[in-house]
């Protein structure tokens, strides 16, 4: 079974109701398992408001979380440094989702495909909003 891990800014369209969600619903009778980082849940809830907590809740308990661990925190700093010798600054919580997903051999699901350079990961783009 192939393996996405679903970027903050597919969530956010999901959790809004947007198309996203019904891809997201979709992925494993497509025969994709879909997974999250902690450090994507980290962002989604600090955005929310009470209200949308059992909605998110929902959502994260049907994904799995990829483990970030040290192997993961190496491969994140490496790439950071590597991109930033080349005059190209990421963002540390992309270089950790990149690694989750690395960790686990799954593509990343996102609207932002800038966000994701390391050509070792196989990026799906999802517009934000469609």
């Amino acid at each position: 079974m192939a393996r996405l891990l679903l970027d903050s800014t597919v969530l956010i369209d999901a959790l809004r109701g947007r198309p996203a969600a019904a891809r997201v619903a979709g992925l494993r009778r497509m025969g994709t398992e879909p997974w999250v980082c902690a450090i994507s849940i980290e962002e989604i809830w600090r955005g929310l408001r009470l209200i949308e907590e059992p909605v998110a809740r929902r959502l994260f308990n049907g994904l799995r979380v990829a483990p970030l661990g040290a192997e993961e925190g190496i491969r994140a700093g490496t790439w950071r440094r590597e991109f930033a010798s080349r005059g190209l600054t990421l963002h540390q919580a992309d270089c950790l989702i990149a690694a989750a997903a690395f960790g686990v051999d799954a593509s990343i699901a996102t609207a932002n495909m800038d966000d994701f350079p390391m050509r070792e990961i196989n990026v799906d783009h999802w517009p934000a909003g469609i």
